[in-house]
């Protein structure tokens, strides 16, 4: 859309963010979190803005891994609700696609989602993503997620998507 600027996210948009993050399916984290987000990885941190400066919506995430699980990490995408259904999104997963790509040159893109959000879970099937994996109990102890990934240029076989054939623990999860 025209009238839609995707820009990087600064610490400003950290005061006008409150629109975006009000359904129980976005995670709010604490103010550090996202400071520490934007001084490490500021190229995986974009904003949404409408014609009038409000924030529509934004995605952050990060580089992580070692050797083929080198990848780009989405920590979080949201879509304030007024402006949902208009592929932003989409758009938005598209700079951090293309960051993980260009930048990092990672083998993939992974994501977690709660088995619940069957919204977003087509939304990203409709992306290109997979599920990879289920990690049990992700969500505060309550819900599972699906592990989502979806592989890049440098993984031409796709052999980052396959798919594990059994849960893990939210412990069990790879920290590089």
């Amino acid at each position: 859309d025209a009238m839609t600027t995707m820009r990087a996210f600064t610490c400003d948009d950290l005061f006008t963010y409150n629109d975006v993050n009000t359904d129980c399916l976005t995670e709010t984290f604490n103010l550090s979190f996202y400071l520490q987000y934007l001084a490490t990885w500021p190229e995986y941190f974009s904003t949404a803005e409408g014609p009038a400066g409000q924030t529509m919506g934004y995605v952050m995430g990060k580089a992580e891994g070692k050797g083929e699980n080198w990848h780009g990490h989405v920590t979080a995408v949201t879509v304030a609700p007024s402006y949902r259904r208009q592929g932003l999104a989409k758009k938005l997963m598209g700079e951090l696609e293309m960051v993980s790509e260009k930048i990092h040159d990672g083998y993939f893109v992974d994501l977690f989602v709660r088995k619940s959000n069957t919204n977003a879970i087509a939304m990203y099937t409709g992306m290109g993503y997979t599920v990879y994996r289920v990690v049990l109990n992700y969500y505060q102890g309550e819900e599972d997620a699906y592990d989502m990934r979806k592989a890049m240029p440098r993984d031409p076989e796709k052999k980052s998507m396959i798919p594990l054939d059994h849960p893990i623990h939210p412990w069990e999860l790879e920290h590089d």
